[in-house]
């Protein structure tokens, strides 16, 4: 997408699979910044488990913030590290609040359509089994989230996710994470920044248009959205990537706002 695109384009028609093609820098940051953050958990006494789901969650935060800003990588560079820093100072999860995250994503990537590709029945099947497990585990936001996706997508709909988010918790949540709701309760009062219409340029991954504008936009109602939810819910330990990655986008957009004024 744009000017650095992060991902290669794939043999398949799939809506949600986007490898990494690590020629790009802002890719090299993500992978590198996972495993700084895994690296420097273990260094702070952390056990594997909640060692790879900071990791997992600064990883998450970048990926989540190229969806809701496609032309600047820029800001899930920054997502990134925030999230690595509230991850590591914050009380471990381990890896169940990667679950309702990975489902945000995904939800998200089918939402804003940076692949270019409508979301196929195999999709549909793959957003099921992440709404499942993100409201076994808790989080039934992220579920919500991923369910969302075929509903607000031209072409290829389902309510099939939306089955699992039906689904009660198999496992008691872990609450909150205070570090996770710092982020969201200081995103949420730049949401009218961070939904306000912009001029997307970038390309789609695997279709030869530019992402649309109002896809992207509706991407970034559905993430302030289940931000809000989730912090009334005390769901944000799951939401952290997605919070980081509202912050960082808002800001930029604020920022730029000011100049401009």
């Amino acid at each position: 997408m744009s000017a650095e695109s992060p991902l290669r384009p794939a043999a398949s028609r799939s809506a949600l699979a986007r490898p990494l093609d690590f020629t790009y820098l802002s890719n090299r940051v993500a992978a590198l910044g996972l495993l700084g953050t895994v690296a420097l958990a273990r260094l702070r006494g952390r056990g594997w488990a909640d060692a790879v789901g900071a990791g997992g969650a600064a990883f998450l935060a970048w990926a989540t913030a190229r969806e809701l800003d496609p032309d600047h990588p820029a800001t899930a560079n920054a997502a990134l590290p925030v999230a690595a820093v509230a991850g590591l100072v914050s009380r471990g999860g381990g890896l169940a609040p990667l679950l309702p995250a990975v489902a945000v994503l995904s939800g998200l990537r089918g939402i804003a359509g940076t692949t270019g590709e409508t979301l196929t029945r195999t999709d549909h099947l793959g957003l099921l089994a992440q709404s499942l497990a993100a409201a076994g585990a808790g989080g039934t936001v992220g579920a919500l989230v991923a369910a969302a996706a075929p509903l607000l997508t031209e072409g290829g709909r389902s309510v099939t996710p939306l089955m699992g988010a039906l689904l009660p918790p198999l496992a008691r949540a872990r609450g909150g994470s205070w570090t996770g709701a710092l982020l969201a309760a200081a995103a949420l009062p730049l949401a009218r920044d961070l939904t306000a219409p912009e001029p997307v340029q970038s390309a789609c991954d695997r279709a030869p248009r530019a992402v649309r504008a109002e896809e992207v936009r509706r991407a970034r109602q559905v993430a302030a959205l289940a931000l809000a939810a989730g912090l009334l819910t005390r769901q944000s330990r799951g939401l952290l990537p997605l919070a980081a990655a509202c912050l960082t986008v808002a800001a930029r957009r604020a920022g730029a706002n000011l100049k401009n004024t």
